[in-house]
């Protein structure tokens, strides 16, 4: 079991502030916003990255091995005011090193010959030309879940041509409900920044389908 230190109202240290862009003074000298949480977590230790990397047969990309170093994982909330009500609005979270677990392992019931995600994949969705491939949900890709999402889809770390997989393969997906697959970034770090960027609103990321955002949570 992780432990999980008290949750600090807004950021009162450096390192807080280096990690969340400054967002956590934006947000709460914005109107109607309360309750700005992070729940601070230690750095990983090196070992730990490594075991990861020996176990799952993958190098972490650089970036993503510097975030965790930094801090092992991420969880940061905030809520709106409506009337007398504190409504939970915005999280921001990345898994930490011990949650980011692959997602294509699987059966998706624990009968036997139940169907795995691989049984269920679309072969229809090939790659155009503004994206590339997608992934697979067999051993051609690698696929590990960085953020659940609140539950409205999966944001993955897929590396792209199986293992051993090496960091340059490597690249965030967003996986939608339906099981279709969208590109959001080729890096951790562009992708961490989109995170901060829409913060954490829920169902930001279907800004990058086809789709778009729902009127809901627009």
């Amino acid at each position: 079991m992780e432990e999980t230190p008290p949750p600090l109202l807004g950021s009162s240290k450096p390192h807080l502030e280096k990690l969340t862009l400054g967002v956590t003074r934006i947000l709460e000298s914005s109107p109607g916003v309360t309750e700005v949480t992070i729940i601070e977590k230690a750095p990983a230790e090196r070992h730990m990255i490594s075991s990861w990397e020996q176990k799952n047969n993958c190098v972490l990309p650089e970036d993503l091995k510097n975030f965790y170093l930094m801090t092992n994982g991420f969880h940061m909330t905030w809520s709106v005011k409506l009337d007398e009500h504190t409504i939970p609005l915005g999280s921001m979270a990345i898994n930490s090193i011990s949650k980011l677990t692959q997602l294509n392992q699987s059966a998706m019931y624990s009968l036997p010959n139940a169907p795995t995600l691989a049984d269920l994949e679309d072969e229809t969705q090939e790659a155009s030309e503004d994206q590339p491939e997608k992934p697979h949900f067999d051993s051609r890709s690698v696929i590990f879940e960085l953020d659940p999402c609140s539950g409205n889809g999966k944001v993955c770390l897929v590396y792209k041509k199986g293992k051993p997989a090496s960091a340059q393969d490597a690249e965030i997906w967003f996986l939608d409900r339906a099981l279709y697959w969208h590109f959001l970034t080729d890096t951790f770090t562009a992708y961490y920044r989109l995170l901060i960027t829409h913060l954490g609103l829920p169902q930001w990321q279907y800004a990058f389908t086809g789709y778009g955002i729902s009127p809901q949570a627009k």
